[in-house]
């Protein structure tokens, strides 16, 4: 605090600033995450991960990326901020196409409050490893799989407030049966965890 020539204490601006900074910047980070369109609904992570996914080499079933994502899925999820309360619950159902090692997975997002969304993907398929393209995607999504999981990376473009932030996503997929899938997405903007996105997979018979 500064004193001036009345005697009366009055604000330091450098720390007025810093705290005025503080405060957009945490607003910014919570905006993030209450609007992430959920459209990891099926894949999403962040640069590279501190797990390797080879340490999951021999667990099973084997999840099969093109095998699995084949047909119609449904799933269900939760949205939560960093603290980790729920702001945010969805449905989706995926309709997946094949054609050689090329797949198309379309997403069709239902929100609790009844807004709808949609994101197609375009997935190549390289052995055990994947990349693939959405419009909102940032360059490519690369996946690696291993054993029963999956590790899958994208940055996706957020409009908030008509900008765009650029947000990065780090998804585990586990394969638990041949029909059950879960997945953990965790959402970081410039390094700081906005929140984390939770889904339940149910492939149709």
């Amino acid at each position: 605090m500064n004193t001036n020539v009345s005697g009366h204490q009055s604000a330091n601006p450098i720390t007025c600033a810093g705290h005025s900074l503080l405060h957009r910047t945490r607003r910014t980070v919570l905006k993030l995450a209450v609007a992430t369109t959920i459209g990891t609904g099926l894949l999403g992570i962040s640069a590279c991960s501190t797990i390797d996914p080879a340490i999951y080499v021999n667990e099973k079933p084997k999840f099969d990326l093109k095998s699995y994502f084949n047909g119609t899925v449904d799933a269900w999820g939760v949205v939560t901020d960093r603290n980790g309360k729920v702001i945010k619950r969805f449905s989706v159902v995926l309709d997946c196409k094949w054609d050689g090692d090329t797949g198309v997975l379309d997403e069709s997002f239902t929100y609790a409050d009844g807004t709808k969304d949609k994101r197609i993907w375009t997935l190549k398929k390289n052995g055990d490893r994947y990349i693939g393209t959405a419009a909102d995607v940032v360059g490519e999504a690369t996946g690696i799989a291993s054993g029963n999981a999956l590790l899958w990376s994208y940055t996706m473009a957020l409009p908030v407030d008509g900008k765009i932030y650029n947000v990065k996503f780090e998804d585990w997929m586990f394969l638990m049966d041949d029909e059950t899938m879960i997945n953990r997405a965790e959402m970081r903007y410039f390094g700081v965890k906005t929140g984390e996105i939770t889904l339940s997979f149910r492939k149709r018979k």
